[in-house]
C-alpha cells in the first residue's frame, strides 16, 4: 500500500505541476499550499475508483486534481484567522502566515477557478465537486457557529458528513461518472464513500488527542470537544472508526478484485498515525 500511495502521489503531482501557474506572486501562493506535503489521499481515491471501474486512469486524471485543488482551497481559507485561525498545515506555516490574508484568499479562490475550469469538458463531474463543496462549506459555517461548549453526537456526525464525506463522496461519483458506470456501481461507491468518510474523520478526531503536531503537521487538540474521543472516548471512537470501515468494505460487495485499492484505503484510513 506504501508503493502505491507513493506512486499514485507521484503521478497526481506531476500532473498538479503542469495545471497550475509557475510565475508571479499568485503562482507562488497556489503552489505553496499544493506541494507542502499533502498525502494525496482524495485524488488517489479517484485513482482507486476508475481501477475498481475498470476505466481509464488518465482521462480520471484531471478531475482527481480538481478534487485535490479544492481539498487545498479549503484548507487555506479554514486556516485563516476569521475561521479556525490556525498557524501551520502540513508542518509548514499557513499559507497566510506566509503570504498574507489577502493574498492567501486569492491564492484559494484561484485553485477553486481553476480546479472548475479543469472539468469544464465533464459537466456531470463538475455538478458533483461543485454540490459537495457546497456542503463542506455548510459544514464550514456548521463548525464555525458550533457553541463551545460539547456538542451532540447528531451534531458532530452532521458536520463530519459536511466537512469530510462529501468530498471523499464526490471523488468517486465523480469518476464514476466520467468512467460511465452503472447506477448500481455509483449508488454502491456512494455508500463506501459515506462511511469511509465518517471513518476518515473519526480516525482525525482520534490523532487530534494522540498525536503530536510534529507528526500532523497542524496544531492539535484544537477541536477536542468536537470530535468523538471527547464523547465516547478513545476505545470506543477506535471501535466505531473501524465499523465504519468494515461498512464502507461491504459495500462494496459484487465488486471484484480490482476493489482491492479501494478497500486497502479504508483500512489505511483507520490505521494511519498521521
Amino acid at each position: 500500500m506504501k508503493e502505491y500511495l507513493i506512486a499514485k502521489s507521484k503521478l497526481v503531482d506531476q500532473a498538479l505541476d503542469r495545471t497550475l501557474p509557475k510565475k508571479g506572486d499568485l503562482a507562488k501562493a497556489m503552489r505553496y499550499s499544493i506541494f507542502a506535503g499533502g498525502k494525496r489521499f482524495r485524488p488517489i481515491l479517484c485513482l482507486a475508483a476508475a481501477a475498481a471501474l475498470g476505466g481509464n486512469e488518465k482521462k480520471v486524471l484531471p478531475y482527481a486534481c480538481a478534487v485535490e485543488m479544492i481539498h487545498t482551497f479549503t484548507l487555506i481559507h479554514d486556516d485563516l484567522p476569521a475561521m479556525d485561525n490556525s498557524d501551520f498545515r502540513r508542518g509548514k506555516p499557513s499559507n497566510h502566515k506566509v503570504y498574507g490574508e489577502a493574498l492567501a484568499i486569492l491564492a484559494g479562490d484561484a485553485l477553486s477557478t481553476l480546479a472548475f475550469k479543469g472539468i469544464a469538458d465533464q459537466p456531470a463531474a463538475l455538478l458533483e465537486l461543485s454540490s459537495a463543496l457546497l456542503e463542506v462549506v455548510a459544514g464550514q459555517v456548521a463548525d464555525v457557529q458550533a457553541p463551545s461548549k460539547p456538542l451532540t453526537v447528531k451534531a458532530i456526525r452532521s458536520i463530519h458528513k459536511w466537512k469530510t464525506a462529501a468530498l471523499l463522496r464526490a471523488c468517486v461519483r465523480g469518476t464514476a461518472l466520467i468512467c460511465e458506470a452503472e447506477p448500481g456501481a455509483i449508488k454502491a461507491l456512494t455508500k463506501y464513500a459515506e462511511h469511509l468518510g465518517l471513518a476518515f474523520q473519526i480516525a482525525d478526531d482520534i490523532l487530534d488527542v494522540t498525536a503530536t503536531q510534529k507528526q500532523l503537521g497542524k496544531p492539535v487538540q484544537a477541536d477536542v470537544k468536537k470530535g468523538y474521543p471527547y464523547l465516547f472516548g478513545l476505545d470506543r471512537s477506535k471501535e466505531l472508526a473501524a465499523r465504519e470501515k468494515q461498512l464502507a468494505i461491504k459495500a462494496l460487495d459484487g465488486f471484484g478484485p480490482k476493489v482491492k485499492k479501494l478497500v486497502d484505503l479504508a483500512g489505511y484510513v483507520v490505521e494511519r498515525t498521521f
